[in-house]
């Protein structure tokens, strides 16, 4: 599989998997505990995954992704925003590190 193509499979995961979280927000608030649990647990992870394997690789996505449902898991939605943005940070300093190492 060629690299266009395996960015075009991730991109349509990541948009198709997007519609019912939009979905999950614009719904009448009588109807969201009916989808409640499929959205964060399925369709957000999904999500995540496909759009951190877009921009840094299979590695960070993973990462990312067991990152944000254990946060979820323990901490409820603002631990796991919190870790997503503590885990961006840390690899733009680790990327940063990485950069300054290697000669010019």
């Amino acid at each position: 599989m060629t690299q266009a193509t395996k960015r075009s499979v991730l991109r349509w995961i990541h948009l198709v998997f997007s519609i019912p979280i939009l979905g999950y927000i614009y719904s009448p608030f009588d109807q969201i505990p009916q989808y409640a649990s499929v959205t964060r647990f399925i369709f957000v992870p999904i999500m995540l995954l496909s759009g951190f394997w877009m921009y840094v690789g299979v590695l960070f996505a993973i990462i990312g992704v067991s990152l944000w449902l254990t946060a979820y898991w323990l901490g409820g939605p603002g631990t796991a925003i919190l870790s997503q943005v503590a885990l961006f940070a840390a690899w733009k300093i680790w990327s940063v590190i990485r950069r300054r190492r290697q000669p010019s």
